[in-house]
C-alpha cells in the first residue's frame, strides 16, 4: 500500500478512536478476512487485531449470503466479548468496527457510515487528492440553529456589509447519480470523477472562498440517497441552514422526487426559514435533457408562497438574480449546473452564500431591535421622570433613525406633536419621549441623550455649521448625558479629519458629557440600529454610574 495512504487510515482511524471509548479497534479487511489496514486503542490487547481476523473470515461468508455485497449494506454481530459493526465500502472492501461489549451501534454507527466513505475515497480517488480526515460532532451541528428562527420574512434591497466573516453548515440532498458528489468536488477545485461511485452515506468538506467583500466558510455535507440510510439522515440534517437538492435535467424520476426530497428536508430539520437551492444538473447533455428551465422554476415556486424577480442586486459579479425564483418564506431559488464543465456551481454556491449572509443579517437586526427595546423599557421602570431622546438632522422629516424608531412597535403607543418649525416630538404612554429636529429648531435639550447627523456624502470640505450645531447641543444640554454623532459618509471614506475639525474638547470637560462619532451608512438599517443600541447603552452607563 502506498505510503500516503497508510499516513491517510492512521490519521482516519486515530480520529475516530478518540471519538468514543467504546471504540476498540477499526479494521478495514477485503471479503476474504485479509486485513487491509486496522488500527486499536493503545490500552486495548494488542493481539485483538490479529484475534479478530479469525472471527472476520466467517462472518464474511455470512455477509455474502445476506446482502449483494456491490450495493451498500451494515451488519452488527455480537461475540462474548465484543460488538461487531461492519459496513460494506466498495466492492469486496469491507469496515468492521470492534466495540466493547456494552457499546452502542446506534450511536456509532452514524459515525461508521462517515469514515467509510473515507476509506472509499482513500482506495478509489486518484492521487487522493483534497481528502480531508476530520470528524464532525453530530451533538453540537445545533449550535447556530436558533439564529434562523423568529426571523422576519423580508428579503433586504440594501447594501450589504463587506469585511464579515461567515460560516455555515448546509447539505446536498438529492436522488442516486444526480451529481451531488460532483458538484461538490467542482467547486472546491478537486478532479470531476467520469466514474460513478455513489456516496455511502455521507461526505463532509469544508471550504472557504470570498464572495461579496466577505469570508465565507462553508461545511457541505453531502447525504446519500439509500433508502436504508434514511434513519441517519435525520442525525446529518441537524442544525443545517442551507440546502441542495439536486435532481439530473436527464433523468424525470429524480426530477419527480424532489418534493419527496423536499418534504423530507422539513421532517427533519427545525429551521423552517431555511435558504434553499433547486438544481438541475448535468445541463451539458443538451440532446439527454428531458426536464426544462421553465418546469424546474415551477417546481421551486410551488414549494413558496409567492416568487419575485430581481434584475440586478449590485452586490458583486454574481448579482444577475434575473432568472432566478426568490421566495420571502423558502427562499426557493432555481437554477441549473453542469458538474462536467463547471458551468454555474460557483454561482450556486454564491447565492446560497447570499441568501445565508441576508438571514444572518435579518437575525441581527432582530436581536439589536429587541435589545433596544429591553433596554429602553429597563431604563424606564428604574427612572420616574421617563426617558427622553433627541434626534437632530438638516432635514428632519427624512430622518432614518426616527423612521427606525418608529420600527419598534414593542414600545407601545404613542402620540405625535407638531410645531411650526422643523420639529417633532412623540409621547409614548410608557414614558419614552422622542424628538425630532432639525438643526435649528432647538433650544433647551432637556433630553439623556443626543443622536445628530452630519452628512459628509457631498461635502469637499468640513462644514462649520456642524460645528455651531455640536457645541450648541454641548452648551443645552445637562451634565452627564450621551451624545451619537452620526457622520454620513460613503462606505471607503475616512472621516478621521473631519472629527477632527470640531472645536468642542474645553466644553467637554466641563459637563462630563460622553460623545462618540461614527461613520453612518443612512441606507443600512443594521448599522442604523448598532449605532441607537450605543446610544441607550450609554445612556443606561451614565444614568447609573453619577
Amino acid at each position: 500500500m502506498a505510503e500516503i495512504r497508510i499516513d491517510l487510515f492512521k490519521q482516519l482511524f486515530d480520529n475516530f478512536l478518540a471519538l468514543n471509548t467504546a471504540i476498540e479497534a477499526v479494521i478495514v479487511s477485503d471479503f476474504d478476512g485479509f486485513i487491509i489496514a486496522g488500527e486499536k486503542r493503545k490500552d486495548i490487547d494488542m493481539e485483538i487485531v490479529s484475534i479478530l481476523g479469525t472471527i472476520i473470515s466467517p462472518i464474511m461468508e455470512r455477509l455474502r449470503d445476506e446482502f449483494a455485497f456491490k450495493e451498500f449494506g451494515t451488519a452488527n454481530f455480537d461475540t462474548s466479548e465484543h460488538r461487531l459493526l461492519f459496513v460494506s465500502i466498495v466492492e469486496e472492501t469491507t469496515l468492521c468496527v470492534v466495540l466493547e461489549s456494552m457499546g452502542s451501534v446506534e450511536k456509532i454507527a452514524p459515525h461508521a457510515y462517515y469514515i467509510a466513505e473515507k476509506i472509499a475515497q482513500i482506495l478509489l480517488i486518484p492521487e487522493n487528492d483534497g481528502i480531508q480526515l476530520f470528524l464532525p460532532d453530530f451533538e453540537s451541528s445545533r449550535d447556530q440553529l436558533d439564529q434562523n428562527k423568529s426571523i422576519r420574512k423580508i428579503i433586504y434591497k440594501e447594501d450589504m456589509k463587506e469585511g464579515g466573516f461567515y460560516k455555515f453548515k448546509f447539505i446536498i440532498i438529492g436522488d442516486h447519480q444526480v451529481g451531488k458528489t460532483s458538484i461538490v468536488r467542482r467547486f472546491i477545485g478537486q478532479k470531476f470523477l467520469v466514474d460513478y461511485r455513489a456516496t455511502m452515506g455521507l461526505n463532509i468538506v469544508s471550504h472557504s472562498f470570498e464572495a461579496f467583500g466577505n469570508k465565507i466558510s462553508l461545511d457541505l455535507w453531502d447525504i446519500g440517497a439509500q433508502e436504508f440510510f434514511k434513519r441517519y439522515r435525520k442525525i446529518y440534517y441537524r442544525g443545517a441552514q442551507a440546502a441542495f437538492i439536486v435532481f439530473d435535467l436527464t433523468n424525470r424520476t429524480s426530477f419527480e422526487n424532489v418534493k419527496t426530497w423536499h418534504d423530507e428536508l422539513r421532517e427533519f430539520t427545525e429551521n423552517t426559514d431555511m435558504p434553499i437551492v433547486l438544481i438541475g444538473n448535468k445541463n451539458d447533455l443538451i440532446n439527454e435533457r428531458v426536464v426544462s428551465h421553465e418546469e424546474g422554476t415551477q417546481l421551486a415556486g410551488t414549494f413558496s408562497e409567492f416568487s419575485q424577480y430581481y434584475d440586478k442586486s449590485g452586490l458583486s459579479p454574481f448579482s444577475d438574480l434575473s432568472e432566478l425564483s426568490i421566495t420571502s418564506d423558502t427562499s426557493i431559488l432555481y437554477t441549473e449546473t453542469s458538474a462536467l464543465n463547471g458551468d454555474n456551481i460557483e454561482y450556486a454556491f454564491n447565492i446560497l452564500s447570499y441568501h445565508y449572509i441576508i438571514k444572518s443579517l435579518e437575525f441581527k437586526e432582530q436581536r439589536l431591535k429587541l435589545s433596544i427595546i429591553d433596554e429602553i423599557k429597563g431604563i424606564l421602570s428604574l427612572k420616574n421622570e421617563g426617558l427622553s431622546l433627541s434626534f437632530i438632522s438638516e432635514n428632519p422629516f427624512e430622518n432614518p433613525c426616527v423612521e427606525l424608531m418608529g420600527d419598534l412597535k414593542e414600545l407601545g403607543s404613542y402620540e405625535t406633536e407638531k410645531s411650526k418649525k422643523k420639529e417633532q416630538m412623540f409621547k409614548y404612554a410608557s414614558g419614552l419621549i422622542i424628538k425630532n429636529h432639525d438643526y435649528e429648531s432647538f433650544k433647551s435639550i432637556e433630553s439623556e441623550g443626543v443622536f445628530c447627523l452630519f452628512d459628509a456624502r457631498e461635502k469637499k470640505q468640513f462644514e462649520e455649521e456642524w460645528n455651531q450645531t455640536l457645541n450648541r447641543i454641548i452648551d443645552k444640554i445637562k451634565k452627564n448625558r450621551a451624545i451619537i454623532i452620526g457622520i454620513l459618509a460613503a462606505r471607503d471614506a475616512d472621516i478621521t479629519h473631519i472629527i477632527e475639525e470640531f472645536e468642542i474638547e474645553e466644553k467637554l470637560e466641563k459637563k462630563n458629557i460622553s460623545i462618540l462619532f461614527f461613520k453612518l451608512n443612512p441606507e443600512s438599517r443594521l448599522d442604523i440600529y448598532e449605532k441607537i443600541e450605543v446610544l441607550i447603552l450609554e445612556i443606561k452607563n451614565l444614568l447609573f454610574t453619577y
